[in-house]
């Protein structure tokens, strides 16, 4: 069964797992009015989504409205996740905690059926995508992944948690998981949560919409991110000196989204020297504040050890009179 389905009846929630045989049922017992809910609803769903080939059944079941059901598994609080085979139940998770869940799905299925874990799903994808993410979540103290842009959410969950950020002060950058299905499906294993939005602090990650609301409601939220109070001019210090080589542009070095970006791409590639690179278009803040730190009005921008180089034309120059190697290697 490859979605997540509702019980509403104990006869329903019977049936299920007399279908489901020894294969593994995962039930949340939620109710309509916790937002958190809400939230692992998406978990489950995603999870029914990989788990799919496995076979495993994912149900929510509204706890208040099937009392016989909650009070003979003692279900005192939602969320609560019971998970079975056989129609027996094998174990028992309380509260909204993604990253267990998926550990736990990931370790039943696993045990009744072939079923590929999280960091197998890192390792399948290879060290170049790794040390990629590990970079994004890095490139910038607080890096959200939301869908969208902070302008334009286009989900109801990263349209939350930017409104919390925004009102609690916080500076922080985002990237749009929308436009990178490889860094949609691959920063799901790389940090083991498995929805977005997600949040990361010095590159580790803090969690969801509901982890940062618990933040801000506990007064927590303006120790754990950086406030906006930092200069812009300090973080686009960092930004150009993060690494020997860093071309701000259009898209990704995978996707470039206009031509010029795409041809530097192409000159850069050959001059067989690492580089790294910004999409400017998932940060406006950095978009605008760049042209006015480097007195430089157009993208793409080349910087070598935090100094400007130019842009497209001045890296066909430095191409055609041979010095672009040297340039880049930090040589002249």
């Amino acid at each position: 069964m490859a979605a997540l389905v509702e019980a509403t009846t104990e006869k329903q929630f019977e049936d299920l797992l007399s279908k489901a045989g020894k294969n593994l049922t995962v039930v949340h017992f939620q109710a309509a009015w916790a937002p958190q809910c809400g939230q692992m609803n998406e978990v489950m769903s995603e999870l029914a989504r990989e788990h799919a080939h496995a076979h495993a059944t994912f149900v929510k079941l509204e706890a208040e409205a099937v009392p016989e059901v909650s009070e003979r598994y003692e279900i005192s609080s939602v969320p609560t996740f019971l998970f079975f085979r056989g129609g027996e139940k094998v174990d028992r998770l309380d509260g909204a905690h993604a990253p267990e869940l998926v550990k736990k799905v990931q370790r039943l299925s696993a045990a009744g059926g072939p079923a590929g874990s999280a960091g197998e799903a890192v390792g399948e994808a290879g060290g170049d995508l790794n040390q990629r993410l590990k970079k994004l979540v890095n490139a910038a103290p607080c890096m959200l992944f939301m869908k969208g842009a902070p302008q334009e959410p286009r989900c109801g969950f990263s349209r939350q948690i930017v409104a919390l950020l925004k009102e609690h002060g916080v500076q922080f950058s985002s990237f749009d998981i929308l436009s990178d299905e490889e860094v949609r499906q691959g920063l799901k294993a790389f940090s083991n949560w498995p929805t977005y939005p997600q949040l990361y602090v010095n590159g580790e990650l803090v969690g969801g919409v509901d982890i940062v609301r618990e933040l801000a409601e506990s007064g927590e939220l303006e120790n754990t991110c950086p406030r906006a109070g930092a200069t812009l001019e300090g973080r686009l210090k960092a930004l150009v000196g993060r690494s020997p080589v860093v071309l701000f542009m259009k898209g990704s070095r995978g996707n470039a989204k206009c031509g010029f970006s795409r041809q530097i791409l192409e000159l850069l590639d050959g001059a067989a020297v690492e580089y790294d690179t910004f999409d400017i278009l998932q940060d406006e803040e950095v978009r605008q504040g760049l042209k006015a730190y480097s007195n430089w009005p157009t993208y793409p921008q080349l910087y070598v050890n935090g100094e400007l180089i130019g842009g497209l034309d001045i890296v066909k120059e430095l191409k055609e009179s041979g010095e672009l190697g040297a340039v880049l290697r930090g040589e002249s």
